[in-house]
């Protein structure tokens, strides 16, 4: 899969890096072009020096080709806006923006955006956003048997029970982020806009599950 990082600092050459290691095709954007260096020389994706909410740079990128996007430069706005852009312009489902003021996540979680705040910050935590869950799991437990893993959901869900999503997959919901903090749900808990869901999962079962939440949720009975 082709994915676009915007910032080529500590966390976004760590990120590029670790894509490119799982056999992803990666372009990164930067301003500077001495930053490319944190790259390394057998780094092998693209290098695109521009501002990275610009279209023509997102283009020269890939991003009409991309399957996710993340925007991990040093300014909230700009990673904002990029994601924003990437998202709304170019159609890209799987966005994530960095942010270091925590007190804007709210705002920003309310337009679609998954952020993550600085003090939480880790290139992992990224990976876990933009790749199919199934790739890079939450948390394992000791067996192998059982994934903790936060699935994309179709937006025909909102307003339905979680206990209903549960019936449905045959999952566990551990807990809900809504609006940037986590929620242990209760039995009349509905999934709202924006929600994002960590299930608990057979492993064997994950790309099933993903593929259930991707349609329509059935009438409850």
């Amino acid at each position: 899969m082709h994915f676009v990082i915007m910032g080529c600092g500590r966390v976004g050459a760590s990120l590029a890096r670790s894509l490119e290691r799982g056999g992803h095709d990666v372009a990164v954007v930067d301003q500077n072009r001495d930053s490319f260096r944190r790259l390394g020389a057998d780094f092998a994706g693209r290098r695109v020096a521009g501002v990275g909410f610009d279209r023509d740079t997102l283009i020269e990128a890939g991003i009409e080709d991309a399957y996710a996007f993340a925007a991990v430069s040093s300014g909230d706005n700009s990673n904002i806006l990029a994601a924003r852009v990437a998202r709304e312009t170019f159609g890209v489902e799987h966005v994530v923006a960095r942010i270091y003021d925590p007190d804007r996540a709210e705002i920003y979680q309310r337009l679609g955006i998954p952020t993550v705040a600085t003090v939480r910050w880790t290139a992992d935590q990224v990976i876990r956003r933009l790749l199919p869950q199934g790739h890079a799991p939450e948390l394992t437990d000791a067996s192998g048997a059982l994934v903790v893993a936060e699935v994309a959901v179709n937006r025909a869900w909102v307003g339905r029970r979680l206990t209903h999503l549960e019936a449905q997959t045959g999952t566990r919901v551990a807990y809900v982020t809504r609006l940037g903090e986590g929620i242990i749900p209760s039995p009349d808990t509905v999934y709202q806009d924006g929600d994002l869901l960590h299930l608990v999962i057979p492993r064997p079962r994950v790309g099933e599950v993903e593929r259930l939440l991707d349609r329509e949720p059935s009438e409850e009975s």
